[in-house]
């Protein structure tokens, strides 16, 4: 009796069959709006979000301890979503150090924003540029969080089943990261949070 080449062994068969159970276009499809949450808390730029988000896309695609268990794979992106904004991070920051020495720095041209009335718009424009140098001064975890709630609106079992965390763990991170949010925003613009605004 032969045999069996490596190809045609049971136990790499099934170990295919595992990895091929996880659909990882399907996952990242799904968890593509929330994962750009995450990795905009991180980073702070918008327009890093879809470097990110496709190295995100391959390390899924190319694992090579490949994840087998259906239930892990939100907290399973999002630590490497995590991962991946930190790795953006130091090579742009190198990349910036670079541009500086050379003189080749730019500065991002703004937006122009007009609307109906110009008073809304300023308004509008003002407390946006608060709650973003509120949410700046926060530590990337805590800003993270309070984006995830706020702007996919989870619920504490979301957070918790999506980050891998506790519904403990999600309270308090939550409580000290709003804590926090207020304190900077009482540092940003205590004035304006003095007249209730």
């Amino acid at each position: 009796m032969a045999t069996p080449s490596p190809a045609e062994d049971p136990g790499s068969r099934q170990a295919a069959a595992d990895v091929a159970a996880i659909d990882w276009p399907a996952e990242l499809a799904r968890h593509e709006r929330w994962l750009r949450t995450v990795v905009a808390a991180r980073l702070g730029q918008r327009g890093a979000v879809d470097e990110v988000l496709q190295e995100v896309s391959l390390a899924a695609l190319r694992q090579q301890a490949p994840l087998r268990d259906a239930t892990k794979v939100s907290p399973w992106l999002y630590r490497t979503a995590v991962l991946q904004a930190l790795l953006y991070r130091r090579k742009a920051g190198r990349r910036q150090r670079l541009a500086d020495r050379f003189g080749e720095h730019r500065r991002p041209l703004e937006s122009d924003c007009r609307e109906a009335d110009p008073l809304d718009w300023l308004i509008a424009d003002e407390r946006a540029r608060l709650v973003r140098e509120g949410l700046s001064r926060l530590a990337p975890r805590d800003a993270e969080i309070l984006l995830l709630k706020y702007t996919e609106n989870w619920n504490y079992h979301e957070l918790a089943e999506h980050l891998g965390i506790s519904h403990s763990a999600v309270e308090a991170r939550l409580h000290r990261a709003r804590q926090r949010l207020r304190q900077a925003l009482a540092a940003v613009a205590p004035a304006e949070l003095a007249h209730g605004a």
